[in-house]
């Protein structure tokens, strides 16, 4: 069976700062929330599980959000801040969640990709790092070093976000507004049939028309395309897609149990 983890960083919308815009927290919260809720209508439309790594700082401005969440789908950490980090904040996320939740949160997610220790995550109590994206971005990271499927490195599986087998071609979000529909697609299908699963990753702002919001932020084309509106029907082209092929949604701790690597890690 082929499956499609779809997975979402749920977290407070800070991306204007990055392109000299301004907005409250509370407005950033609006925004992932506003599109945290078309995200679901599609999801539910499809009967789709998934995973969701949410911040602290978002969980404790939306716990309903996330207690809802917890009931359909997976809930991981995507650390206690957006932009900041601290080695307690490892702990102190899985903790509010856990709290909200009441499950355990077994994954994490770095913001932006960035670089996190196996030792911290595991004090931590983490039993997964989604951190990697193992291709080369200009501007943020290198992880063409990084291998391109699961694996378990000083006792913590890591998890990579799907990338072509050959070209190490990214699937990440960008990607997802920038391709054409039918090449995406394509890509879906051969990583696929070379690992079995297909591992994407977006954000519930997304959904949202934010390059259009009155915050001041100047952003890159790549970053204007397909957006709100177009996102949402893109985005419900592509669960048609997976599921007329035959994949399976499911979220990332039901992959890893699946394989003898997670049970090796127990």
């Amino acid at each position: 069976m082929k499956t499609a983890i779809l997975s979402f960083d749920v977290e407070e919308f800070d991306m204007p700062f990055e392109f000299g815009g301004n907005a409250s927290l509370q407005e950033q919260i609006a925004t992932s929330s506003a599109g945290l809720q078309s995200l679901l209508t599609i999801l539910n439309r499809f009967n789709a599980s998934a995973t969701f790594y949410c911040t602290g700082i978002y969980a404790l401005a939306e716990p309903d959000n996330i207690r809802s969440l917890s009931m359909a789908h997976e809930v991981a950490s995507h650390n206690y801040y957006h932009s900041s980090h601290k080695t307690d904040d490892l702990r102190n996320s899985k903790l509010v969640l856990e709290n909200i939740t009441q499950k355990e949160v077994k994954g994490f997610r770095m913001p932006r990709m960035a670089p996190v220790s196996d030792a911290d995550l595991l004090e931590a109590g983490y039993r997964y790092n989604a951190s990697y994206n193992p291709t080369y971005l200009p501007g943020r990271y290198d992880y063409r070093h990084i291998p391109r499927t699961i694996y378990q490195q000083n006792g913590l599986i890591h998890v990579p976000a799907s990338v072509s087998p050959r070209l190490r071609l990214p699937l990440f979000w960008i990607a997802f507004h920038n391709y054409p529909l039918s090449y995406f697609f394509h890509l879906c299908k051969k990583v696929a049939e070379a690992d079995g699963y297909v591992h994407l990753y977006f954000h519930p702002w997304e959904f949202t028309d934010y390059t259009n919001m009155p915050d001041g932020a100047k952003y890159p084309f790549y970053l204007r395309r397909n957006n709100g509106l177009k996102m949402q029907k893109r985005f419900n082209r592509l669960l048609s897609f997976l599921k007329q092929e035959g994949f399976a949604f499911k979220t990332t701790s039901w992959l890893l149990e699946q394989t003898s690597i997670f049970a090796e890690s127990i």
